[in-house]
């Protein structure tokens, strides 16, 4: 039997060696967002979902569907709109004439896949956003009394237009709060945008931006996610490196912080969900790095990623421009400064 150092090691080195294949692949077919990708990565590994904003055209399916292509799991997309309702995402019953008689028989939406993509979700009416979120909270659909489990591996890739944007609605905080991450897509430099243009003039038409080649597969896929269930237990957390998140959340409270720029421009803090999200992203991001141990500067460079969306600032903070970032950072700093008065 191997003795747990050995078992460590080996999953260790199995997550690392995925997660290179992993870059080799997405790295040559996505452009200009290395940290993304691995931002992404480290999402699916922790079980959370993501929320991709960027302006129309970016790139954020494409995105998607090389994403889901690597890890040879099944894919859907749902394209939001205004008339989108609820049961055209979760499913509905049709009935059916068989042996004994007419009978209903549910056949399931696009939400029963490994892999989703909502496209633009908000362009769907408040209801329809909730009973997607609701199902990607639950991992599960209840319809008519009957409870239908989500797929196992379940990862969900949304991705909404900027709020100024005519005909879209804002995702309540409440369900923003749901999401593991939110990351931002943008523009990318010129020398990713010439390599973008070369790709897309190589692409046979009619591809419709599938990545091609090979990757992971199913099998390998599975096997690495299996191996980072038995990994993540044992990635060890440095003393005081859960104080320091734990700190970190609780001073972007107002009633709790005794940091100046969040008395003057928060006006709710992160959720507990927010430091269980952010521990359990340092411990993969250490794992992809191929370390058995977290540190404070994986906690710190996640810190905007994963908390980020999660706090609410007020009016004034809008007025002048001040978004969470700038907020978090100082938060970040003085948590730090109050670790190393010891």
């Amino acid at each position: 039997m191997d003795a747990p150092e050995t078992r460590l090691e080996a999953n260790l080195e199995t997550v690392h060696g995925f997660h290179e294949s992993y870059r080799g692949f997405l790295g040559t077919r996505i452009l200009g967002c290395p940290e993304l990708l691995d931002r992404l990565f480290i999402a699916f590994l922790s079980g959370g979902h993501v929320l991709l904003e960027g302006a129309p055209g970016l790139g954020k399916t494409s995105l998607a569907k090389a994403w889901a292509a690597f890890f040879g799991l099944e894919f859907s997309r749902v394209q939001f709109t205004p008339d989108l309702m609820p049961l055209d995402i979760i499913g509905s019953n049709i009935l059916q004439d068989g042996p004994s008689g007419r009978s209903f028989r549910f056949f399931k939406g696009p939400l029963f896949a490994n892999v989703v993509l909502g496209d633009e979700i908000n362009r769907a009416t408040p209801k329809t956003q909730s009973a997607f979120l609701e199902a990607m909270e639950e991992r599960r659909v209840s319809f008519l009394g009957e409870v239908h489990a989500l797929p196992d591996p379940y990862f969900v890739i949304a991705t909404q237009n900027p709020i100024e944007l005519e005909g879209t609605y804002p995702l309540p905080e409440a369900q923003v709060d749901r999401f593991f991450m939110k990351l931002r897509f943008t523009m990318p430099d010129l020398h990713a945008l010439l390599g973008i243009m070369d790709l897309a003039a190589a692409r046979p038409a009619g591809d419709g931006g599938q990545a091609g080649g090979p990757a992971a597969g199913r099998e390998r896929s599975l096997g690495a996610l299996a191996a980072w269930r038995e990994l993540a237990p044992l990635i060890a957390a440095p003393d005081g490196a859960k104080s320091y998140i734990a700190r970190i959340i609780q001073e972007t409270h107002p009633d709790r912080s005794s940091v100046d720029a969040v008395k003057k421009w928060a006006r709710f803090g992160a959720s507990p969900r927010s430091a269980i999200a952010l521990y359990a992203a340092a411990r993969a991001k250490a794992a992809i790095a191929g370390r058995p141990n977290i540190s404070f500067e994986d906690v710190d460079e996640l810190l905007v990623d994963v908390v980020g969306h999660r706090l609410i600032l007020n009016f004034e903070a809008e007025a002048e421009g001040i978004g969470a970032e700038t907020v978090l950072n100082a938060v970040r700093n003085a948590a730090r400064r109050e670790f190393a008065r010891g």
